[in-house]
Formats: structure tokens, C-alpha cells, sequence
């Protein structure tokens, strides 16, 4: 089953639905100059346990902690270990790998790495909970790949390739390793996990709750590394420093992963991933409007690609019925057109 909004509240839905992948977006944008007058895991952590507070704080708000139905709050055991296991994940693992990847990496192959995370969801939610993928799927997956590549590799990468048609020569492996793009890799893997883990956590507790706990128990121990391992995290952080981490906190974190989670507990997997091609197309435009930075033709060309991915993804079950319904008919027109004949 495919994420689709409900009619009435279409525009609303669709809003909702991307609001978490607008946010990264954004929020990438509004930590590009703060990582250098600062630490990675003191951003990990601040990016994590102030924003889960945040979350649980508009929960109770709402009155998802304190309702009368079931699993609003953790109270079992094994609620809580499902809680850790998610902040280990999702939490301290990927925002520590990000970090510690994006002080060492360009932000343009970072976030091709990190948005590369839809396959590994779609394999692992057509493995455990029988998503059919399909034709389609599959073929939006490889074009959202491919025009996450365009838009965040470099255009050099590809003229090279071009020219020598040997990937020996266009790819440095090692130096990739040693600038941080594996640590970017775990971090998507991290994250992609997270996204599975949240249909079991859900089980258990709210998935707005969990999302608050998973942020706090996450950010403690990356606040226990930076101290142990760090020094000067905050000395040199200016105003405009604090309002961006305030912005990444609470918009790019609290209010996306709030969102997300609550939409991965309940939707389709594939689909909903699949929209994380969009972060670096809004990356990217903000970064052109306020950072003034350009856009080349093969990044646009990537956006293009990306746009019809997503489409593809999650238009896949109904492209696909069409395309029956449209073989069926043809059949039956040559059947009727060979009882003419006959």
C-alpha cells in the first residue's frame, strides 16, 4: 500500500509529507558554516537531546504521553529496550557518524551517501514486512540514485569518466575512506535501519513518545564523548552560529523526526523513504538563494531525474495496473481480431 493522502485533506497530507525531507534540507543549510567553530559530536549532541525534550514536551501538548490508550508511554521492559536499541541506531550512531563525516567530506558527496539510504529500506521492508517493490519501484530507486549522484558528486567525476570510460581514473577510493565518505555510508545505513526499527518500537509506545525518548538517550552519550574526546566546543560559536544550531535542533530534528517516525509507523516504508531524494534538491535551492551558489547543468539535470523517481515509486502499484489493464486489452484485440479472421 502506497502513501496516499486522503482526498479531503490532500493538500494538507502532501504538506505533512514532506515537511521532514524540506527540513533536512534546510537545516543542512543552516549548519554548513557552524561545524567549523565547533565540534562534531557536541553538534551530534545538540542536535539530538535538547530536540527530544522538544518532542516529548508538544506530545504531552497533545496528549499522546498522557492518553488513556495503551502504549502511550514505555512502562514494560522490553518497550524500553526497543527504545535503546532505536536511540543506538537512530540517534547516537547516525547523528555521530554525520557529523564526524561531514566535518571530514564535502556536504555535496555527504548527502549522495546519506540519501542513497531508500534502497537499503526497500530491501529490508520487502524482506520483513512483504512490500512488493516491483518493476517500477526498482526502476525509480536506480533513477533517484542516479539523480542524487548528478546533484551532489562532482561534475568532474563525470566528464572524466566520460573521457576515459574506466572508473579507475575517475575514482580515488582511498582518498574517499580517508575524507570521511565511510562514515557517511554508516550513517545512512544507521538511519535506514532506524526507519525499520520504528514499526517494532511502535509496537510498544507511541511513535511521537519514542521518537522524543530515542533523541534524548541518543544525545547523552554524544555528550559524554565530546567531553571525554573534545575540547573548545563552544568558545568560538557565534550568534549566528547559535540561531543555526537552533534552527537545525528544533526544526531539523524535533519537528522532522517527530513527523517522520510518526509517518514510518504507519505508512509504506518504500514510499516514504523514497521522498529523501528530495533533501538535497532543498539543500540545494536554499543554498542557491541564500548562499547564492550555483546550480550546473548536470545538477539540474539530477533534479529532473529525482523528481521522477519519486513519482515512479510511489505511482508504482497504479503504473502498474495500467500497464496490465493496457496488455489485457491489447490481448483481447487480437483475439477478437483473430475470431474476424477465423
Amino acid at each position: 500500500m502506497t502513501i496516499n493522502p486522503p482526498k479531503p485533506f490532500a493538500l494538507g497530507s502532501s504538506i505533512l509529507l514532506i515537511a521532514p525531507f524540506f527540513l533536512w534540507g534546510t537545516a543542512m543549510v543552516a549548519m554548513k558554516g557552524v561545524l567549523p567553530h565547533t565540534t562534531p559530536l557536541f553538534v551530534a549532541g545538540i542536535r539530538a537531546l535538547p530536540a527530544g525534550i522538544l518532542v516529548l514536551l508538544f506530545a504531552h501538548f497533545l496528549g499522546r504521553s498522557r492518553s488513556a490508550a495503551p502504549r502511550s508511554q514505555p512502562t514494560s521492559l522490553k518497550a524500553w529496550l526497543w527504545i535503546g536499541l532505536f536511540a543506538l541506531v537512530d540517534a547516537a550512531m547516525f547523528q555521530g557518524f554525520l557529523a564526524e563525516g561531514l566535518a571530514r567530506t564535502g556536504a555535496g558527496l555527504g548527502s549522495v551517501i546519506i540519501d542513497s539510504q531508500p534502497l537499503a529500506v526497500a530491501l529490508m521492508s520487502s524482506w520483513l514486512f512483504g512490500e512488493v517493490i516491483g518493476f517500477w519501484g526498482w526502476l525509480g530507486l536506480g533513477l533517484g540514485i542516479c539523480g542524487i549522484s548528478l546533484i551532489g558528486l562532482p561534475d568532474e567525476w563525470f566528464f572524466t569518466l566520460w573521457q576515459t570510460q574506466t572508473l579507475a581514473i575517475a575514482w580515488d577510493w582511498q582518498a574517499l575512506l580517508d575524507s570521511g565518505e565511510g562514515l557517511m555510508l554508516l550513517a545512512s545505513l544507521s538511519m535506514a535501519v532506524g526507519t525499520i526499527l520504528i514499526r517494532f518500537v511502535s509496537r510498544h509506545v507511541d511513535p511521537v513518545v519514542a521518537t522524543g525518548w530515542h533523541l534524548i538517550l541518543g544525545g547523552l552519550p554524544l555528550f559524554i564523548f565530546s567531553g571525554l574526546w573534545e575540547t573548545q566546543q563552544w568558545q568560538a560559536i557565534t550568534l549566528q552560529d547559535w540561531l543555526n544550531l537552533s534552527y537545525a535542533t528544533i526544526f531539523g530534528s524535533a519537528i522532522a523526526y517527530g513527523i517522520f517516525f510518526y509517518l514510518a509507523s504507519k505508512g509504506n516504508l518504500t514510499s516514504l523513504s523514497s521522498l529523501t531524494f528530495l533533501t538535497p534538491i532543498f539543500a540545494l535551492s536554499f543554498g542557491n538563494l541564500i548562499l547564492g551558489e550555483e546550480l550546473s547543468l548536470l545538477q539540474w539535470s539530477g533534479v529532473s531525474l529525482t523528481l521522477i523517481s519519486i513519482y515512479l515509486i510511489n505511482q508504482r502499484e497504479q503504473i502498474a495496473k495500467k500497464f496490465k489493464e493496457l496488455s489485457r486489452d491489447r490481448l483481447g484485440d487480437k483475439k477478437l481480431e483473430q475470431n474476424v479472421r477465423d
